[in-house]
């Protein structure tokens, strides 16, 4: 390693000083790559073990590395979902003084995952639609706090599953500037433009090679991002008249806005001269309203809709066993330990890689719901997740495993164009409980239809 090495970081590992910086990153070691699936870029990026994890390290220019690492690391300050800056590594030289490119490191998103790897054999309609609706509710939030992405596309976003829908994810942030006076209208119509060309391009390139079913058809799908964007930004920053006799509506304007995921900082009303017409403009905070909750309640952070999901089954658990002397945490807290504890101990090891918590516990009330539906009883819940377990997770394809050491998978703030990424599930402390799903029938039973 040249000691003229230069590393920017706001944490720095000391295992990233024993990767070969001297080497252009084309000539790195088997030994140092993890096997991971990588697309078509701009740059030259490879992925790399660090510390049992993965990193992606991209080749670039100091300005351009420099850049996107201070406008990540300012998105995560705005809690924007995007992937994780690590560090600006500039002053590289080879082995003979020769100056080699900068590079910028990110860390991986866990059980995050390209659109292209969100289907297996051909991408249906349906799921088309749910990737361009969540990349619609990321433009949005962006907007919201003054971002113009200027490159918004299927590619440089990474999705998430969430409780039957998808999160969407900022990956590249190259050619993304922050305003602090907001967006004007043109800025938000070039983003849509260049979202909706770049989605049709990006089907049209999928349907060329045969992956889309013959129903799908990219034109309409890439349209629907511009009905779904406009739709949610007018929900969120549109006025509202109504008269005075309904003042109940700014009620239900909130609350509709907390279903949406969203929060409100401050809602103007006004009052036309005669008092009978009010108007309300309301200012959203960014996204997040069911996390925060069930965050402040239960200490999970999970995904939007998986929050909501939670939240529902802890609210039916509460309206059962609400006791007068038992505020909402302390009932949180007993849901918590004997309702969702309990069932993600019972998640086998080797199937724990599968998905994430959240995402396992969804699928399980689904699964759940269908068996009561199909059977005409009232499914309990250790049965459900027997079978779901046995019939449904056992076949799933691993979203948390890769080839090789144990990682924790990284994305990277660039084009990403091919198969799975995945990553090996972190041991903890529930690993070494194993347990029995029958044991769930100790439990009262509160189960009710999801």
């Amino acid at each position: 390693m040249s000691g003229s090495l230069n590393i920017t970081a706001a944490t720095v590992d000391p295992a990233l000083l024993d990767l070969p910086w001297h080497l252009p990153l084309d000539q790195w070691p088997v030994e140092n790559i993890a096997l991971l699936p990588k697309g078509i870029s701009r740059h030259l990026v490879r992925f790399a073990h660090l510390s049992g994890h993965v990193i992606a390290i991209k080749e670039t220019t100091d300005e351009m590395a420099k850049r996107e690492y201070a406008m990540l690391r300012n998105l995560q300050a705005l809690d924007i979902p995007c992937v994780d800056p690590l560090a600006v590594i500039t002053n590289r030289t080879d082995g003979n003084d020769m100056p080699l490119n900068s590079v910028l490191v990110t860390r991986h998103l866990k059980f995050s995952l390209p659109y292209r790897a969100l289907f297996s054999q051909t991408l249906r309609p349906d799921t088309a639609t749910r990737l361009v609706d969540a990349l619609a509710v990321l433009l949005v939030r962006l907007h919201i706090i003054g971002f113009f992405w200027g490159d918004v596309s299927l590619s440089n976003t990474l999705f998430r599953r969430d409780a039957g829908a998808f999160a969407a994810y900022l990956v590249d942030a190259e050619t993304g500037q922050l305003y602090g006076g907001g967006l004007s209208n043109g800025q938000r119509e070039n983003d849509l433009e260049i979202a909706r060309v770049n989605i049709a391009g990006e089907l049209m390139d999928l349907e060329a090679g045969g992956r889309v079913a013959d129903e799908l058809d990219p034109i309409r799908i890439s349209d629907g991002i511009v009905a779904a964007y406009r739709s949610l930004w007018k929900e969120l920053t549109g006025s509202e008249s109504f008269s005075t006799s309904e003042r109940w509506r700014i009620s239900e304007r909130v609350d509709r806005l907390n279903e949406l995921g969203f929060d409100i900082e401050e809602l103007a009303i006004k009052t036309d001269e005669s008092g009978t017409t009010v108007r309300i403009q309301p200012k959203v905070v960014d996204a997040g309203h069911h996390q925060r909750r069930l965050l402040r309640l239960t200490g999970l952070d999970t995904g939007e809709n998986q929050a909501r999901r939670l939240l529902n089954d802890l609210d039916s658990y509460t309206l059962r066993f609400g006791r007068k002397d038992y505020d909402e945490e302390m009932l949180a807290h007993e849901w918590l330990a004997k309702v969702f504890e309990p069932v993600m101990r019972a998640i086998p090891r080797d199937l724990k890689g599968k998905l994430e918590p959240a995402e396992v516990f969804h699928q399980l009330l689904e699964h759940r719901w269908f068996m009561s539906q199909q059977e005409s009883r009232d499914v309990p819940l250790a049965e459900a997740l027997t079978s779901y377990i046995n019939d449904i997770l056992r076949h799933r394809r691993d979203e948390a495993t890769v080839v090789g050491p144990p990682t924790g998978l990284i994305t990277l703030p660039i084009t990403v164009q091919a198969g799975a990424v995945s990553d090996e599930d972190e041991d903890d402390e529930d690993d070494q409980l194993g347990t029995d799903p029958a044991s769930l029938e100790a439990e009262p039973d509160w189960r009710l239809k999801v």
